[in-house]
């Protein structure tokens, strides 16, 4: 097996055009695991370990861009206040030991349903950076996946980063599993309160071939919630809220859970997350 180490992240992008069937590994918590238990064998690495900028963020057009190599423990410690659903999600990825090396653009690479960092970035609207030796390309998250771990990636190209706007309101996550970190979802969810706009947005992990956005509850929630008011959440919204997100799912019966367990899960952790959120929303300074 060949192993490209590329300086820069030109250097790798034609790589990658020159080998399209080389597999980029970086924190490697996926590629090698499929590696040890003899799952694939790719005729060649593409080691992005070198190319520093895959491993910072900035600031960009008003958004935080985070390099697709970027560790989930510096997201936690370095952007938890800017992004703090992707935080949240991050916390529960793995052990220390994987968060030191998972990133961002390692989950979407393999586009697991099951992936905790999706329903963030489908909750926050992020884009991701797609760049080739022909140019690059903005996809919106809830555009990127197309299939149980299949995503739109063209076989020359590589995630470069993720750009996500900083939060203008709370934000929440929620995962079901036998503990909090350290095992792979039955089903997650996340919300987020877009108080600029007056907007909820949302994201649905492992109960559908692909993480999804539940768009009649983030409608439902849009229209019904007391924007700009210090009014508690209406048990009956919350409920309702719950439901559509349920509705939205896909789930399938596996060895981690059932679909009837995860639509009521999903039904249960929207109506509580958009509570959380809400009370985080009308004790702040952007309520009346």
């Amino acid at each position: 097996m060949k192993v490209f180490s590329p300086d820069t992240f030109a250097e790798a992008l034609a790589v990658k055009a020159a080998h399209p069937d080389a597999v980029p590994i970086a924190g490697g918590t996926d590629v090698m695991v499929e590696l040890n238990f003899d799952r694939r064998r790719p005729p060649a690495l593409l080691n992005l370990n070198r190319i520093a900028p895959l491993h910072e963020h900035s600031d960009v057009d008003g958004r935080v861009r985070i390099g697709a190599g970027m560790p989930y423990t510096r997201i936690i410690a370095e952007l938890g206040d800017r992004l703090p659903g992707l935080a949240m999600a991050a916390r529960t990825v793995g052990s220390p030991q994987i968060r030191n090396r998972g990133s961002v653009g390692g989950n979407l690479g393999a586009a697991s349903p099951a992936g905790d960092s999706h329903p963030a970035l489908l909750a926050a609207e992020a884009d991701v950076e797609i760049a080739s030796a022909r140019g690059v390309r903005m996809v919106p998250a809830k555009d990127f996946y197309t299939g149980v771990k299949r995503n739109v990636l063209e076989p020359d190209e590589l995630i470069a980063a993720v750009h996500v706007q900083p939060a203008t309101g709370p934000q929440q996550f929620s995962k079901v599993g036998t503990r909090n970190a350290m095992v792979i979802a039955v089903c997650a969810f996340s919300v987020a309160l877009h108080a600029d706009r007056n907007r909820v947005g949302t994201g649905i992990g492992s109960a559908a071939p692909t993480p999804r956005r539940a768009y009649e509850a983030e409608e439902f929630a849009d229209a019904e919630l007391p924007w700009g008011s210090a009014e508690s959440l209406a048990p009956a919204l919350g409920r309702r809220f719950g439901q559509l997100v349920a509705q939205a799912a896909a789930p399938i019966d596996d060895v981690r859970g059932s679909a009837a367990y995860r639509t009521h899960a999903l039904s249960v952790m929207a109506r509580r997350a958009l509570g959380w959120a809400w009370d985080d929303y009308r004790r702040s300074s952007q309520c009346a």
